[in-house]
């Protein structure tokens, strides 16, 4: 079965929301190797559509730019991405598709499919209802030194515990946290 990797950049507050607003500053070649060795190892990539639209206004064209993070731009590109939405999509971005039906329903069905490893960026909302499913292998939190003080957080207040694993930890130079965790049960 194929393993489900989510990384997500946090505040220390909790708050997962506009990392752009206030991620960039803690962002360092540690954070970058952590993020490619998640991410960049993915052969598929499941996006929720607000994540997926971001990505593909940005990725393909720092591909198409050739500067440093052109590899992991390629990566992203060459990966097959699958995008949750209710709404019907079309897409301009190599290698993506759309994840028709129910959520749970079809990203198990993913996850026994061949291949590699499946990685996850932001989609916050994807996240927690996989988290809740148990759908998700590992969980990579890169805790940023911030306290952004409002927006959305991952877990909110009506969600059902989640019993969660440490398998790794690291902090780095920046003072970012790059927590790892899987669930507790297995």
């Amino acid at each position: 079965m194929r393993k489900i990797t989510a990384g997500l950049f946090i505040a220390a507050d909790g708050v997962v929301e506009s990392p752009e607003q206030w991620h960039f500053p803690y962002f360092n070649d540690e954070m970058g190797a952590a993020v490619g060795a998640q991410l960049g190892a993915a052969d598929t990539v499941l996006l929720g559509r607000v994540t997926y639209d971001g990505f593909a206004a940005a990725w393909p064209e720092r591909e198409d730019a050739g500067g440093e993070d052109a590899p992991m731009a390629k990566a992203l590109g060459d990966a097959r991405k699958v995008v949750v939405s209710h709404s019907d999509l079309a897409f301009d971005w190599r290698n993506s598709e759309q994840l028709k039906g129910d959520l749970v329903e079809g990203v198990t069905a993913l996850k026994q499919e061949e291949g590699g490893p499946i990685g996850m960026s932001g989609s916050i909302s994807v996240v927690r209802a996989l988290l809740a499913a148990g759908l998700i292998d590992e969980l990579h939190l890169f805790v940023h030194p911030i306290a952004v003080g409002k927006g959305l957080r991952l877990f909110d207040g009506n969600a059902e515990p989640i019993r969660l694993k440490l398998l790794e930890n690291t902090v780095f130079s920046t003072g970012v946290l790059h927590t790892v965790y899987g669930p507790a049960d297995k």
